[in-house]
This record gives C-alpha cells, sequence and structure tokens, in this order.
C-alpha cells in the first residue's frame, strides 16, 4: 500500500506563476515539494479495511450494533431499543425486514457489526436484549438494555493515549 508520499510538482509552480530571482539575476521557476502524511483519503481507509480484514475496530464501525426482532410482533420494542442506542451515543440499526432471524444474524456476522441484539418475547417483557459479540465469545446472554449500554461503554472505551519523550510532560508517562 501506498500512503505517505512526497512529490516533486512541475505543474503547480508555472500554474500559479510561481518564480525566484536566481544566482544570475534572472527569473526561475521552481520545483514544488508535496507531502501527503495518510496519501488519500480513499486508500488510508483501504489499509484499515485490510489491516482489519474489514472488522473494524467499535469506536470506527459504521453500525456499532444492530438490532433484530424476531418477529413482527417485537418490531415496537426492538425500534425503542434501537433508538435508546441511538440517544446513548451509539451507531444503532434496526433490520425490521421480514426475513427469518437466523438470516438476518449470518447477514449481521457477514457485514462484522460489533454487536447483534437479537428481541423476541421474552427479551420483550423483561425489557431485555439477547447479546452477540463479534469475535471469540459470540453468545454473550441476556441483560437489561440498560446493563448493556453501560456494558458496551465500558468494554468499548477508547484506551487512554500515552505520551512519552521531551514534549511538554518533561518525558513524563501519563496514562
Amino acid at each position: 500500500w501506498q500512503c505517505t508520499t512526497i512529490q516533486f510538482d512541475f505543474n503547480l509552480p508555472e500554474r500559479f506563476d510561481i518564480t525566484y530571482v536566481g544566482e544570475d539575476n534572472r527569473p526561475h521557476r521552481p520545483f514544488m515539494i508535496h507531502r501527503a502524511l495518510l496519501g488519500s483519503l480513499e486508500r488510508f481507509l483501504g489499509v484499515l479495511l485490510e489491516h482489519y480484514a474489514g472488522a473494524l475496530p467499535f469506536w470506527l464501525a459504521p453500525v456499532q450494533v444492530r438490532v433484530l426482532p424476531v418477529a413482527d410482533r417485537h418490531h415496537d420494542y426492538a425500534g425503542s431499543v434501537a433508538a435508546s442506542l441511538r440517544e446513548g451515543g451509539l451507531r444503532a440499526e434496526l433490520d425490521a425486514r421480514n426475513e427469518k432471524v437466523g438470516f438476518k444474524v449470518r447477514e449481521a456476522e457477514l457485514e462484522k457489526v460489533p454487536y447483534i441484539l437479537v428481541v423476541g418475547d421474552r427479551e420483550a417483557a423483561g425489557g431485555h436484549v439477547a447479546v452477540r459479540a463479534r469475535g471469540r465469545q459470540k453468545d454473550v446472554g441476556q441483560m437489561p438494555m440498560g446493563e448493556f449500554l453501560a456494558w458496551v461503554r465500558d468494554r468499548e472505551a477508547m484506551p487512554a493515549p500515552r505520551c512519552r519523550g521531551g514534549g511538554p510532560g518533561g518525558g513524563e508517562v501519563h496514562q
């Protein structure tokens, strides 16, 4: 992958009519040097997708949680779950299509959605959600909706940055 680039540009100095006066007291056209730390945004995103094999980290995933109602009668509860998640700051989608729940789970797994919440009769009656997580520990189990929100925030909290070196902190390590 090509990300960081340093390039000579022979066109922009002419386009902007940039000149300098050389040692011979005559105008000369300079060479312009461009640098791009990440290359194009598209290339950088391609590097991330390849590195994570499509399973972007939770904070970067376009859809963080997908809510799947088991049947039509669960749509209202599933919709309120998705709305609560969005109000809680998560990127959540409701999959209300008329498909079998197994099909919707498989599709969400293929799309590498970090968390899948399945809601049926038991979940709707108790205000719970059945949680499936991407990765090794797939079936997390049932938990109250509010507990899930706190659990996922704690589990997916971004680590605090650590600074080392001769910056303003004087070489201290901050955690």
